[in-house]
């Protein structure tokens, strides 16, 4: 993986193990071709339509907004799809603002009444959150064959309500740990046609990236105490300036762990034998995220639809698979496989909860 802000080799935090010991391996990067003029005009005709009916329309905003960027995604000279049905999607959402609704209203009538329906969402939220990786994983295809997703309730449970609880119980000591089983069971449960995917990130490696983020975060915080604490002599007004001050600090380590973990998950995925290399760059991921930040912020919000362009064109095409035979091959095999197990009945996967 990267260090903060440039290359690391790689043995180092994230990086793949396995490609430098597999010259013969055949690279396929994956190439984005989104434009954000072409964007532009899907985004501010989404937001438009969201607003005028009220939020109804962003289901199907969601899916024409997916849609744009599977379909700019290629891999292999072959471009990834998503099928997802908007119908689905508003189900899942009308959902979701029930619960929170019920959430937020029960707490005004009594203390017993919220925490009962808090331990009520604790109990079918796991379960909402696992149909969501199966909807997702159902409606995404590449060359005409779909993803799909495997895991059961009880993983849910453990990854969505367990370790967050053991998280927070030990003062996010073990947050880390979280991450690692959350994308064990997201990867290890996915598959493609009939063939699986497998992580083997070890948790030292996260401790390790949330670690150095952390020490990033309470050296800066010290430095801004300081800083206030000797522009504030005579001044203490100054100190309103905490609150920004701070965000611009996490905005500056953010970009380190997106790239990080980035490259530690599929610097660690195979998919039958073949594997993935990520070379995110933390320094570059900055620029890019800083500059966008500027755009935004210039434009009152019209640069949004060119930062998510830029943001997601670096990410992606920094992602390479390195194959263990020919793709054609790979894929015949997969089909045949589908042909003869079947897919699954579309209306298991009916409900899509916003991750």
């Amino acid at each position: 993986m990267n260090n903060p802000f440039g290359h690391a080799p790689a043995e180092a935090a994230g990086g793949n193990p396995f490609a430098a010991g597999s010259p013969a391996l055949q690279r396929e990067p994956v190439s984005f071709s989104g434009r954000g003029g072409e964007y532009f005009g899907i985004w501010i005709v989404n937001l438009v339509l969201t607003l005028l009916t009220l939020g109804i329309y962003s289901a199907w905003a969601k899916v024409r907004r997916l849609q744009y960027f599977y379909r700019h995604t290629t891999l292999g000279g072959a471009a990834f799809d998503y099928h997802g049905d908007p119908r689905a999607i508003l189900k899942g959402r009308v959902i979701g603002f029930i619960l929170l609704l019920a959430y937020n209203v029960s707490f005004q009538f009594s203390i017993i009444a919220g925490i009962a329906v808090a331990v009520a969402l604790a109990a079918v939220m796991p379960v909402l959150l696992m149909r969501s990786l199966r909807f997702r994983a159902h409606y995404s295809s590449w060359r005409g064959l779909r993803f799909g997703f495997d895991g059961d309730s009880g993983g849910a449970y453990s990854v969505f309500l367990k370790w967050p609880i053991f998280s927070v119980l030990t003062l996010y000591l073990l947050g880390p740990m979280w991450h690692q089983r959350m994308k064990a069971y997201q990867f290890n449960h996915a598959r493609f046609g009939g063939a699986h995917f497998a992580i083997d990130a070890p948790v030292g490696v996260y401790y390790r990236i949330y670690g150095a983020a952390i020490a990033v975060v309470l050296v800066g915080m010290a430095a801004i105490g300081a800083l206030l604490g000797t522009l504030a002599d005579g001044n203490p007004a100054v100190f309103a300036l905490a609150p920004l001050l701070f965000i611009l600090l996490l905005l500056f380590v953010q970009p380190y762990l997106s790239a990080r973990l980035q490259n530690l998950v599929w610097n660690h995925m195979k998919l039958d034998g073949h594997r993935f290399e990520s070379t995110v760059s933390a320094r570059r991921l900055y620029g890019i995220m800083l500059t966008n930040l500027i755009g935004v912020i210039c434009t009152l919000g019209l640069f949004m639809p060119f930062a998510a362009i830029r943001l997601a064109r670096y990410r992606l095409q920094s992602v390479t698979m390195l194959c263990a035979g020919p793709l054609d091959d790979f894929i015949a095999g997969q089909a045949q496989d589908a042909a003869a197990t079947g897919e699954e009945a579309a209306d298991l996967f009916d409900v899509d909860i916003a991750l």
